[in-house]
């Protein structure tokens, strides 16, 4: 029975569609009008930008630079810093990319990767500044709550650093930095891609949310929190309105480390061939969320 439950659920879903394929779309409307008037303009400049850093060498910089420093406070090996490194700046889901990536070509063993996962596949800088920030109308939240993702992410990688030395002592040969009249269009051919993958997953899990939406009536924040556990960028999106207060910045910083499960869709998918387990991503995510919440509480206090 155990093996045809995917399937079964997958009938079930569709079957819901066919019944109520107008709350189905209004779902998907709403999800397309969240890529429309908040996602894509927040998001696909960033991704330009971070990818384009990265083809330009700054993360193999950063590496080098601060690789020392995170051998020691995380147990990190020079590749698993620059994973570090990129899942902050470049949002869901390139850190599990490039997890997957170092663990295919050997340069991370597969416990140390999976350590990674714990804390390195966060939400960017563009989302939480762009969309974020955006939602709650105040540039001060958004850099509040991207410091607090960032606490907890570090939170996470102290609690699972574990008492043994890197799993990779190896050195990393930095790659050759890109010209830039080559790294440019390379950038933003991925970021189009990434956007629109991101795009995606609001709008399926928009349509399965509308399906809900008929059986469900909660109020503003609990509606906000049903919808992020799912998928992030309507659950943020549904913040809109909402005062930079303490509860609702801390209801966001909850959700944007979690990720929600379409993150979680996003990196079994880049996992999948790999030895890599999810068990630990799981848990990161929500222990991320957790003190980021709490990080974010103590800093909504002070400032507003």
């Amino acid at each position: 029975m155990k093996k045809y439950l995917p399937v079964l659920s997958v009938l079930a879903v569709f079957a819901a569609l066919l019944l109520r394929s107008a709350d189905a779309a209004a779902g998907a409307r709403q999800g397309l009008a969240v890529c429309a008037a908040t996602l894509v303009p927040s998001l696909l400049p960033f991704f330009v930008l971070t990818n384009l850093l990265s083809d330009l060498g700054l993360p193999d910089l950063l590496g080098a630079r601060l690789g020392g420093a995170a051998e020691k406070l995380l147990r990190l090996s020079p590749a698993g810093t620059q994973a570090f490194i990129l899942g902050l700046c470049g949002g869901y889901p390139l850190g599990a990319s490039v997890v997957a990536d170092l663990r295919r070509t050997g340069r991370i063993s597969r416990d140390e990767g999976e350590r990674l996962l714990a804390f390195c596949n966060n939400s960017g800088p563009a989302f939480i500044l762009g969309a974020a920030g955006g939602v709650f109308q105040s540039a001060k939240a958004g850099m509040l709550l991207y410091i607090t993702h960032v606490l907890g992410a570090v939170t996470v990688g102290l609690l699972f650093r574990g008492s043994h030395e890197p799993a990779s002592a190896e050195k990393l040969v930095p790659s050759a930095p890109m010209p830039f009249g080559k790294a440019l269009p390379a950038a933003l051919s991925r970021a189009v891609g990434s956007t629109v993958s991101v795009c995606g997953y609001v709008v399926l899990f928009s349509a399965l949310l509308g399906l809900m939406a008929s059986w469900l009536t909660l109020p503003p924040l609990a509606n906000a929190l049903v919808r992020g556990f799912l998928e992030l960028g309507g659950g943020v999106a549904a913040m809109a309105g909402l005062p930079p207060a303490p509860l609702p910045l801390a209801a966001a910083a909850l959700l944007l480390g979690w990720g929600g499960l379409s993150v979680h869709c996003q990196t079994l998918g880049v996992l999948a061939d790999t030895d890599i387990s999810c068990a630990r991503h799981l848990a990161g995510r929500a222990l991320c969320g957790l003190f980021a919440a709490i990080y974010t509480i103590a800093g909504a206090l002070l400032l507003f």
